[in-house]
């Protein structure tokens, strides 16, 4: 097997001696050409995780490896775009372009240039000239061009439009099998995530709550449908939560319209019983189920974390 590119175990941050907690207890493994959604509401934990493999915040507890080594000693091989790269507005692109090849030994110049051709996008033009969707993709250029074996993309499509959205992500998506570079993507847009990504974290309170490849979640888990006040009142015998071979799991319930609608984590057979229907979840159910999820240590708050992220319309 490969080795993975990023390893993290037991890995946390503190900011200051007394201050919150950014991130608590994460273990999780980027495998080579992976390409990882990290999913959550403001505050989840998402920046920190990334700028803890960026090499920008030290380990509080737990240990995190890039490529079998701590992340500031791989700088080289790491690629980190921030939500807002700072880009010298009144340089040319020729001349962003020329400061990151002076700063990166691996730099790869016709990468770079074939990239800004590609894209329409003229090297004489000023940064401030450019739209966000142009920005984006020079700030992507930057890193891609380093030729990494890590990518960290923090919020790249927050301040896009739904068209450059997806014209960012198809050409990241194409980069991204050309050059093998694993990826770690954090962003609040679940509906473009499914089309580029085949693993899932989900953030909350700090804590992972999932994580996995999407494909296997999705076949450890079910959405319920059935009528008001399932499963809070009588589960169904096949949906015995005390199971342990073949058994399930409530994750999360909502009820809605006179009906109730459950995300359950199954084992090997799930057998949904009469006015019961079962699907497997889409990734939007997935993430909005775990979400959902109330767990003991996190504070009780009046906003729904749900609405600061972006399901499908």
């Amino acid at each position: 097997m490969t080795a993975p590119v990023l390893d993290c175990a037991g890995l946390g941050h503190r900011y200051g001696r007394r201050g919150p907690w950014g991130l608590r207890d994460c273990t999780l493994t980027v495998p080579a050409g992976g390409v990882v959604a990290v999913v959550g509401p403001n505050g989840a934990g998402k920046t920190t995780l990334l700028h803890l493999a960026a090499g920008l915040l030290p380990a509080t507890e737990g240990t995190m490896r890039v490529a079998g080594a701590a992340p500031t000693q791989r700088l080289e091989q790491i690629g980190f775009a921030p939500q807002d790269a700072p880009l010298w507005p009144h340089l040319r692109v020729r001349d962003v372009l020329g400061i990151g090849a002076h700063l990166n030994p691996r730099w790869d110049a016709g990468l770079a240039d074939d990239r800004i051709a590609s894209l329409g996008i003229s090297p004489r033009a000023r940064v401030s000239a450019l739209s966000g969707g142009q920005r984006a993709q020079v700030a992507l250029t930057l890193v891609l061009a380093k030729r990494p074996e890590l990518l960290l993309l923090d919020e790249p499509l927050a301040n896009l439009d739904p068209i450059a959205r997806r014209a960012f992500l198809a050409s990241m998506f194409e980069a991204c099998i050309d050059s093998g570079a694993a990826v770690l993507f954090s962003s609040h847009v679940i509906a473009e995530l499914e089309r580029i990504c085949d693993h899932l974290v989900v953030l909350a309170g700090g804590r992972v709550r999932l994580a996995g490849e999407i494909d296997q979640l999705r076949r450890t888990h079910r959405v319920i449908t059935g009528p008001a006040g399932w499963p809070t009142t009588q589960p169904p015998a096949a949906l015995d939560a005390s199971s342990t071979d073949g058994g399930w799991q409530l994750i999360s319930v909502r009820q809605a319209a006179g009906r109730t609608t459950a995300l359950v984590r199954v084992g090997a057979h799930l057998l949904a019983g009469p006015g019961l229907d079962a699907a497997e979840p889409t990734l939007d159910e997935l993430v909005l189920g775990y979400l959902d999820q109330r767990h003991p240590d996190q504070e009780p708050s009046r906003q729904d974390p749900r609405s600061q992220l972006e399901a499908p319309a």
